[in-house]
Parts: structure tokens; sequence; C-alpha cells
């Protein structure tokens, strides 16, 4: 079995030569009726398994119609963004050449990489700020996350999230699609197939702060931002685990 390493290179604020290639984004819109919002770790669980299904998808892949954006996007940063609809807004982005994953009442829709100066218009107006989402309470009045994270799947990754920062709802969803993106590109070919054919089962966590230090000196999987949005560059953000790599 591999091991992990951070491989946290694409997401570093620090300047490199993925700097001087022209830089590509990848959309995701989540679907956020006003009246039945979904939960937020189901939301954050069903964008990282967008990311999946994206990078896993025959159209991204080899002489697939995706594969050339792929590529292009995956040699610069490897920026994600974001965005919300409802309703007409919802439709219209669902007409858009994409994949849309949903969780238990999550909905996120991928879209092949885009130019940062070359959203679809469908995209462009929707917005990116401010997407927060709750989990529902327990009985003693805390938030629990949702029935998806708390169930026992075998071969599922947990992503885990820094405690110590407060990230919008859509900051963490493209994060947590981050630590996905890496847990993939540290598996091999036959450990990918093995995860896709289960349907890429994972579970998103906010670390308590007793295990986030363990965790960041794991060697697994890290993702440390580059500032753009909302944290301060050069902040970690997530770290992936899964089972293949204990």
């Amino acid at each position: 079995m591999n091991t992990s390493s951070s491989h946290d290179g694409p997401f570093r604020h620090e300047r490199t030569s993925r700097d001087q290639a022209p830089q590509f984004v990848l959309p995701l819109v989540a679907r956020i009726e006003k009246a039945a919002p979904p939960a937020r770790t189901d939301a954050l669980e069903t964008a990282a398994r967008a990311v999946l299904v994206m990078l896993s998808d025959e159209r991204s892949l080899g002489d697939g119609e995706w594969a050339q954006a792929m590529r292009d996007w995956q040699d610069a940063r490897i920026r994600k963004v974001v965005r919300r609809a409802r309703g007409a807004e919802w439709r219209k982005a669902s007409a858009l050449p994409g994949i849309t994953v949903a969780g238990e009442h999550a909905e996120v829709r991928v879209f092949p990489p885009v130019p940062l100066d070359g959203w679809p218009r469908e995209l462009v107006k929707l917005q990116v700020s401010g997407t927060e989402l709750e989990d529902p309470k327990d009985s003693t009045g805390s938030t629990e996350p949702g029935k998806a994270a708390r169930s026992e799947v075998p071969g599922a990754a947990v992503i885990w999230l820094n405690p110590a920062l407060g990230m919008s709802t859509g900051k963490e969803m493209a994060q947590v699609g981050h630590g996905a993106q890496l847990l993939w590109w540290d598996m091999r070919e036959s450990e990918r197939d093995t995860w896709r054919a289960a349907g890429f089962p994972l579970s998103v966590r906010t670390a308590r702060p007793e295990q986030w230090a363990a965790l960041t000196a794991s060697g697994l999987p890290t993702v440390r931002d580059a500032g753009f949005t909302e944290i301060a560059p050069g902040s970690v953000t997530v770290v992936a685990s899964h089972p293949q790599f204990a």
C-alpha cells in the first residue's frame, strides 16, 4: 500500500512556475433553495464527491471532450470556486455541460474548468460569497454532522477541517474538494478504481483542537490555501485521510 505525502504544492501561496501558466478554475454550483437548504455536512461531502466524479469521468481522461481543459487546469493553480443557485438559476446552470452529484439532500453541479475570466454567463451572475449552511442540532442543542458523516462506511475517506479557521460553507466546500483531489492523486490506479466503484465514500469532520497538530504532522495529504479569500495565505485548511494510507 502506498504512503501519502503532503502534496500541497498546487495550493501553496508562494509563487511557482504554475503561476506563469494560463489560470483556470473548476466551477461548482450548489443548489440552495431558500425554503429547504441542505445541511452543511451533506453539502460539504457532496462537493468533495463532485470533484472526484469530475476527475474520474471518461470525458476528463485521455482524449475525452473535457480532457484538455482538465490538463490545463491541473498544470496551473488548482482553483475551485463554489457558487450557489436556486429555482430558475439552478435550472439554467443544469443545462450547461457538467455533472450533478446528489448527496442525502444536497445537490452540487460541477463543470469542466474554465479560464479565470471566461465563466459562462449563466454562472458568472451567481452569488459566490456568503454561502452559509448549518447542520441539525441534537437533543442537547449541539450541532451534529449529517447522517452520511456519522455512518461508518467501509473504505471511506475522512476529510478533516481545521477547527481554528472560520470559513464560510462555500469556502469549506472548495477546501474539502481540494482534499479529495489530493487523495485521488496519491492513489494507485487500482485503488482509484476501487474507491470509484464504491461511489467515493467519504466523510467530512471538523477536527478537535487536540487532534489537529497530530493530523498536520502525520504526512497525510494537506491543503495549504493561497489566501485569495477569507483566510491568511499559507493557512492549512484540510488534512485528508483514507484507510489505504493507514
